[in-house]
C-alpha cells in the first residue's frame, strides 16, 4: 500500500516504517514482454535464438554476459534469472535434444557445466546449488531449439518473505556487476588451467 502521508518521518500508515513501495528490477520487463509470443522464445533480433547469436558474435560477449567461452560452447549470466548469480551453460550449436548431438560435444557440454558450477561456487561462495536441463517446451524450456542448462546459486534462507507474499524473487545484484565478479574468478581459473 503506497505510503500517502510522508509527513510523518520514520512512520507510515498503520504504523509501518515509512520506505519504497516497490522493489525495482526494471531489466524483467524485456522478457514479460515477450511472454505473450507464441514463437520460440526469447529469439535475437536475427530471428534465431539469443544463444545462437550470442554464440555468433564472441565481439558482444561482454555485454552480452559471457563468462567464459571455449571451442564448443559458452558459460554465460542469466539475463532473468531466478537467483543472484544464475547461470546458463550452452553449446554454440544448438540442438534441441541432448542426444542429439554427438558425443562429443555431450562430453564438452558436461565439462561445461562442471566449470559452471565451480565458477558459482568460487565466485558466490554458495551453499548449494540447483542444477538442471529443461529439454523440450512441455519440460518448461524456454529456448526449446537450443538445449542449454541452468546453474542456480542457493543459500540457506534465500526463499524469504518476499516470495511467499508477494509471488515475487528479489535478485539483490545487477547483472553487469555479477558478470564482473564471474569474469574476475573465470581469469583465476584459466591461468591455473593453462
Amino acid at each position: 500500500m503506497p505510503n500517502p502521508d510522508r509527513s510523518r518521518p520514520g512512520q507510515g500508515p498503520d504504523n509501518r516504517p515509512a520506505g519504497p513501495d516497490g522493489i525495482h528490477a526494471p531489466w524483467r520487463m524485456r522478457y514479460l514482454e515477450t511472454l505473450g509470443d507464441a514463437a520460440d522464445q526469447p529469439k535475437s533480433d536475427s530471428g534465431g535464438t539469443f544463444l545462437s547469436a550470442y554464440w555468433a558474435n564472441p565481439q558482444n560477449d561482454e555485454a552480452d554476459h559471457i563468462i567464459a567461452r571455449t571451442s564448443r560452447g559458452m558459460v554465460l549470466l542469466n539475463a532473468f534469472p531466478y537467483a543472484n548469480g544464475h547461470l546458463l551453460v550452452a553449446l554454440g550449436q544448438p540442438q534441441p535434444r541432448l542426444l542429439d548431438y554427438e558425443p562429443e560435444d555431450r562430453v564438452h557440454f558436461w565439462m561445461l557445466l562442471e566449470l559452471a558450477c565451480d565458477l558459482a561456487e568460487r565466485t558466490l561462495e554458495c551453499q548449494g546449488l540447483n542444477v538442471g536441463i529443461n529439454q523440450g517446451r512441455a519440460a518448461g524450456a524456454g529456448v526449446p531449439s537450443h538445449l542449454h542448462a541452468h546453474v542456480v546459486p542457493r543459500w540457506a534462507g534465500d526463499t524469504n518473505f518476499v516470495t511467499t507474499v508477494a509471488q515475487i524473487r528479489v535478485v539483490p545484484q545487477a547483472l553487469d556487476d555479477m558478470a564482473r565478479r564471474y569474469r574476475a574468478t573465470w581469469a583465476t581459473m584459466r591461468q591455473s588451467l593453462e
